[in-house]
């Protein structure tokens, strides 16, 4: 049986049996006169036997040939048809569409995501939400929604979506109790609400790991969805984005939004399927409703 360096041969032979002379599949196959020649004289050594009749006007097919090229048109013509439905495949908006982000972007996500299902029935969308970063050149998503610093993989296509802004908010409840705060520096007699992670790499999180003492964390959480809902009952100040936190009807910025805080939100996709049909059409969405917004 032929090993695999033969189907590179076997298709250069067929394109000579098909157009009759070397030169012409050399032409086609956009490779030098002597390659077409070497991987020839390389199939019939390894092969055994002789599959052209080599004559001044070009390369007329011997039985052997006749036989080996008949197989040979038929699998290319099945691997023709195979790369057909491969393209139809990836031009349908179909299938289904992983997106990832962190937990707190799903009430900003879900009407985006609505939209996109309402246009694109046939499109079945999973939302990832974790702590951790999902690999995009594994598969394990097609799109992310990534706030923080931008991700530096030279395979991602990587997008600035927005600006995003962070204050300290409490309930209505809380101020009518507390107080507000006039500046960040005026956090005496405040209960604030912690998170069981440190997060020091977002710079709201590392203001309040620096300035608030241990005894005025009323509450810790594992993530911002928690610690929002802990500020919404009034447990105290949390620090949290501006974006997340007006989707909660109850929360009230302590503060205006300071500048040291601000950050970056990315779209990211790999560069291996960032053109598909479903993802440029989720993207484009998204990005259209996020400015909107």
């Amino acid at each position: 049986m032929p090993h695999d360096s033969s189907w590179g041969n076997i298709h250069t032979a067929y394109t000579v049996a098909k157009l009759g002379t070397l030169s012409a599949a050399a032409k086609q196959l956009d490779v030098h006169h002597s390659t077409v020649l070497r991987h020839v004289d390389a199939l019939e050594l390894e092969l055994n036997c002789k599959l052209f009749h080599r004559h001044a006007r070009g390369y007329n097919v011997t039985e052997a040939g006749q036989l080996l090229f008949q197989e040979a048109q038929q699998t290319q013509e099945r691997f023709d048809r195979m790369l057909g439905k491969l393209a139809g495949k990836d031009a349908e908006l179909s299938g289904t569409l992983v997106v990832t982000s962190v937990s707190t972007f799903s009430s900003i996500l879900m009407p985006i995501i609505a939209k996109f299902q309402n246009q694109h029935p046939n499109i079945q969308v999973e939302l990832a939400t974790d702590s951790r970063i999902f690999k995009l050149e594994y598969g394990e998503a097609h799109v992310s929604v990534r706030p923080g610093a931008q991700p530096k993989d030279p395979d991602y296509v990587v997008q600035a979506l927005q600006k995003t802004q962070s204050t300290l908010y409490a309930s209505k409840s809380y101020l009518n109790e507390n107080g507000g705060m006039t500046s960040l520096k005026d956090i005496k007699n405040h209960k604030f609400i912690g998170s069981i992670a440190p997060l020091n790499n977002i710079p709201m999180m590392r203001w309040l790991n620096s300035h608030v003492d241990n005894s005025q964390i009323s509450f810790r959480g594992s993530g911002f969805d928690s610690m929002m809902e802990a500020a919404l009952h009034g447990l105290g100040i949390s620090a949290l984005g501006c974006n997340i936190a007006e989707t909660k009807t109850g929360l009230i910025p302590v503060l205006s939004p300071p500048k040291e805080w601000d950050g970056d939100l990315w779209l990211v996709t790999h560069r291996d399927i960032h053109h598909s049909p479903k993802v440029q059409a989720f993207t484009k969405l998204l990005k259209s409703m996020m400015k909107q917004g």
